[in-house]
Formats: C-alpha cells, sequence, structure tokens
C-alpha cells in the first residue's frame, strides 16, 4: 500500500485542472484515509446525522443502523471515483468530458460547482457560530469571516497542505470524538434515551437515504485529492484506504450528532445539544469543531475554484490556469459566500440541506455514468489530450448516449424524489422516504452500458488515438 513518491513536492500546489505528470506525483495511499476520516468529523455531519432521530423519529438502535447502512452503499461509490485520481491525473470534473463531451459535461461541471460553494457558505456559518461559542465576545459576523480567511488560506496552498492538516486532524479529532463519546454515555441527562423515537420504515428509509447520499456528494470531487499519487498505485489501494476513511468518520459524526440529541431534552438545536451533552469538556469540543471546519471547508473553495476554472477553459481552451488564477478564484469566491453568508437567514444550513438534496437527483446520473464508463466501457484508459481540447477530440462536443442515458436518469427519480421543491406520488406512499438515488442508480447504469455498448460510432472513437492509464 505504500507508495514510491517525490519527497521535494512543494507547499504550494502549482497544478490546477491539467495532468499531474509521473515527476510531480507524491504521497502514500494512507493519506487518503486520514484526508476523509478526520475531514468527516464536523458539525455539519454531526448536524445532518442529528435528523434521523429529531426529523425521522427513530430511536438510537434503529437510528444507528441506519447511518451504517446509508454510509456503508454510498461509501462504495464514492471510493470507487477515488481510485480513478491517480489512474488519470486530473480533477474529477474535467474528467467528465470524456464522458459527456467537452460542452456536454458544462452542465454537471456546474451543478457541481454550484454545489461546493453551498457547501462552504454553510460551513462558514458553522464556524462563525462555534467561534462565536468558544468566545462570546466574537460576534457571529466576524466568526464568519475569519472562519472563511482560514480556509482561504488553507485551499489556496492546495493540495499537499490540506492532506498535512487532515493527518494531524485525524489523531486530533479522533481522539476528541472518542472523549465526547465518553463523557455523553456517562452523562446522559434524559430518561428516554434510549426509548425515545421507534422504528418506521419511512424514517429508516430517509436516514439511509441522508448517509448514503452524504458520501455520493463527495463523488464530484474525490478524485482531485488522490490524483497525485503515483499512477502504479493499485485501484484496490486507493479504493479501501478511503473507503474505510470516509465511512468511519462520517458514521461516528453522525452517530455523534444522533446521541447528543437524544442526550439532550426534546427540541434542542443539535451543535447546542453537543455543547449540553459534553458538559466540561463542552468548550474543548466546539474548538476542535472549529478547527475541522475550517480545515474541511478548504476542500469545498478548492472544488469550487476548480470547477469554475474548467467551465471558463472550456471556452478559453488556450488558457492555460496558474497558482495566481486559483488564488484569485479562491479570494473572488470566499468575498462572496461571506456576504451572502453574513445576511443569510437563521434557517440557512436548513436550507442548504434542501438545496443539496435538490442538486443530488441530478449528480446520481453522473456517478453511475462516469462509473460505468471508467470500469466497465474504457477500464481506465482514456486520451488525456482530446480531454482538453476544445472540440473534445475522440470524444466530441457532445456524447448522445451519455446525455440520454443522463437524462432518463433523471426523469425516472421524479416519482420518487422528496425535496423542498417537490414530493414525488412513491415517496409520498411510502411516508416521505426520497429513495430517487437508488432508483437512479439502478435504472442509468445498465441504461448507459446498454447504449454505448450498442454505438458502433463511440467503439470507434474508443479505439482511435493513444490511450493510457489503464487500470
Amino acid at each position: 500500500m505504500v507508495t514510491t513518491a517525490t519527497t521535494a513536492a512543494p507547499l504550494i500546489e502549482k497544478h490546477t485542472i491539467g495532468y499531474v505528470p509521473p515527476e510531480d506525483r507524491h504521497g502514500k495511499t494512507r493519506d487518503l484515509f486520514t484526508l476523509w476520516f478526520g475531514g468527516n468529523i464536523a458539525p455539519l455531519p454531526i448536524v445532518t446525522g442529528a435528523l434521523g432521530v429529531q426529523m425521522f423519529h427513530l430511536n438510537l438502535v434503529w437510528g444507528i443502523v441506519a447511518i451504517l447502512v446509508g454510509h456503508l452503499v454510498g461509501g462504495v461509490l464514492m471510493a470507487l471515483h477515488s481510485a480513478q485520481g491517480p489512474q488519470m491525473g486530473i480533477p474529477q470534473m474535467i474528467q467528465s468530458r470524456a464522458q459527456f463531451g467537452s460542452l456536454g459535461a458544462l452542465l454537471v461541471v456546474l451543478i457541481a460547482g454550484i454545489m461546493y460553494i453551498g457547501f462552504f457558505a454553510s460551513n462558514i456559518v458553522l464556524a462563525g457560530k462555534s467561534l462565536h461559542g468558544v468566545v462570546d465576545s466574537v460576534p457571529v459576523p466576524v466568526g464568519i469571516v475569519i472562519g472563511a480567511l482560514g480556509s482561504g488560506i488553507i485551499g489556496i496552498i492546495g493540495y499537499r497542505f490540506i492532506h498535512v492538516l487532515n493527518r494531524i486532524g485525524t489523531w486530533v479529532l479522533g481522539a476528541g470524538i472518542v472523549l465526547g463519546f465518553g463523557y455523553i454515555f456517562t452523562h446522559v441527562q434524559t430518561a428516554d434515551f434510549l426509548t425515545r423515537g421507534s422504528f418506521n420504515i419511512s424514517g429508516w428509509l430517509a436516514t439511509v437515504s441522508l448517509a448514503a447520499l452524504w458520501q455520493i456528494a463527495f463523488a464530484p470531487y474525490v478524485s482531485d485529492y488522490s490524483r497525485y499519487l503515483p499512477a502504479s498505485v493499485p485501484v484496490a489501494a486507493t479504493f479501501w484506504t478511503t473507503y474505510l476513511g470516509t465511512v468511519l468518520g462520517s458514521s461516528l459524526s453522525f452517530i455523534f450528532g444522533a446521541v447528543a440529541v437524544l442526550a439532550t431534552p426534546v427540541g434542542m438545536d443539535t451543535m447546542d445539544a453537543v455543547k449540553l451533552a459534553t458538559g466540561s469538556i463542552g468548550p474543548l469540543m466546539l474548538v476542535l469543531f472549529l478547527l475541522s471546519v475550517i480545515s474541511h471547508n478548504a476542500l469545498n473553495l478548492y472544488g469550487a475554484v476548480l470547477s469554475v476554472i474548467t467551465l471558463v477553459q472550456t471556452f478559453a481552451y488556450r488558457w492555460i490556469p496558474t497558482a495566481k488564477s486559483r488564488a484569485v478564484l479562491s479570494l473572488i469566491i470566499l468575498a462572496a459566500c461571506c456576504f451572502a453568508a453574513v445576511g443569510a437567514s437563521a434557517n440557512f444550513i436548513g436550507h442548504f440541506v434542501d438545496m443539496v438534496l435538490v442538486l443530488l437527483v441530478v449528480l446520481v446520473p453522473w456517478t453511475a455514468i462516469n462509473l460505468i464508463d471508467f470500469y466497465a466501457i474504457h477500464k481506465g484508459r482514456y486520451d488525456i489530450d482530446s480531454i482538453f481540447k476544445v472540440d473534445g477530440g475522440i470524444y466530441g462536443r457532445y456524447n448522445p448516449q451519455a446525455l440520454l442515458a443522463y437524462v432518463i436518469g433523471i426523469a425516472v427519480q421524479i416519482p420518487f424524489m422528496n425535496t423542498p421543491l417537490y414530493v414525488g406520488p412513491i415517496s409520498e406512499h411510502i411516508n416521505g422516504a426520497d429513495l430517487s438515488w437508488l432508483v437512479g442508480l439502478l435504472i442509468t447504469s445498465p441504461l448507459y452500458y446498454w447504449l454505448a455498448n450498442r454505438d458502433s460510432a463511440y467503439k470507434r472513437r474508443l479505439s482511435t488515438g493513444k490511450l493510457a492509464n489503464s487500470i
């Protein structure tokens, strides 16, 4: 599992969306475990995990089972995307041009960019509230700006620094959340800790979906953080280190949120419940979570910037973006998010979760198409030069098979959706459980495989040009 790496890798990242050449590859696969474990010990997954008992009224046991099932299933998709990074050496979103065409990929890239910006804005709100909770004299708006600047510095420095911080964070945050669990279980303040809530199939399915969608939300950028690993890294090693890190870290955070809410009186805000439930170590937990938010939020800013660069480079194909371009775009996005977050409503995070659920409806078919194309059709062999050509090279401007499967993949989810904008008839019939993501995956995957394999012109394109990076 250990890889050979360049020991003199610069701290400030010089690449953006371009191919990472062999001489610039560095790192070890174990870095992926610490990145996704440490990155998931944070307030946002804690708040999301609490919804299983707050909103869907499960008890502790069934809430934990639903959380584990969702992360175990969704983590497979997330880790399969991660394993593409060392083989391709390019960011996830620009790789989508090989499936959808140079122009056909624009919609997915735009949606992913909006989602990153939403995540970033939500997390700086959490950072502002956490900092205010630690130091009362710091107003929430000031805390928001401080949190955003901290994430901005990390994101601008880039890939290597992000990994370094999460290696440290894994040990510190891992110890902190174990300490927090220990304190809560020995200081439960409610008589109905184990009996509040009950099993209900709609709530259980909804909680499974929340956990699975949490993992799928990483899919558009997870391979961005494995693309610097040497191409010789086994796919299995990349998959398992990512999978174990993300499933363990996110499951702990989701369960921690559920436990904290059940250990405190009904109706409390999740992070207030965490502060109350952890008692004397509450301030320490808030400090750890604050540092976690700032560190992990750098990934959202980094992903947003790469998406914007990908969109611009589609039309300005002669442009060679540099580290300076990445820094300037980071500051622009940071300033815009601070402005929006400071003036946001009190229920900003709730609105954000609603937005992500809507966006994931259109990202799920992309996940299916991307994975089927990479593992079953191309088997990891792509012409990197064509991906960066304005006309898409051998992949063209549009891939009709991918676009048709994508549209159908969205359409079949509609009856199963449960979002603030629309509740499908089937979801309504099963008391609001959202199974759209599962239906989207099960329909889109075989459909795209069938469409791609029956198209003789597409097959000819696959056999044309210099294909590299075989898995």
